[in-house]
């Protein structure tokens, strides 16, 4: 890869706890911890890709979406650079589902102060940034 790509994370927030999915079989960050998030499409708003990547990814709606930090991703060992755009974003109802398996084995909900290790590059340094998603 030549040139760094765009990703957005979204940080769904529900009652004090934020939705992970365990990753797997993807191009990189395999066997880690990730929040809900893909690439950036053209002519596509940081918040509407976090609409729509939830809906595919858990089948969540999500509401009250607001921009967050970013953080800047060099996957070294992949040969892959990202900047990494978080979304916060509400989701007061539903259970979410693994509708890619391909990609993720489940979804679970964890407090901000105890998210489970290992961690996707682009979660792991937001999380040591000191950055806390409100409501968490």
């Amino acid at each position: 890869m030549t040139t760094p790509r765009i990703g957005v994370g979204v940080l769904v927030v529900r009652e004090g706890r934020v939705l992970l999915g365990w990753r797997h079989s993807a191009s990189h960050g395999d066997g880690s911890w990730q929040c809900p998030g893909g690439h950036l499409e053209w002519m596509e708003s940081p918040e509407a890709c976090a609409v729509r990547e939830v809906a595919e990814e858990t089948g969540l709606a999500v509401t009250a979406v607001a921009r967050a930090p970013w953080t800047d991703d060099r996957f070294v060992a992949e040969d892959r650079h990202y900047v990494t755009v978080f979304v916060v974003a509400a989701s007061p109802e539903g259970t979410p589902v693994v509708r890619e398996p391909d990609k993720c084995a489940t979804w679970q909900w964890f407090a901000w102060d105890d998210l489970p290790a290992p961690r996707f590059l682009p979660l792991a340094r937001l999380h040591a940034s000191g950055y806390r998603p409100p409501g968490c």
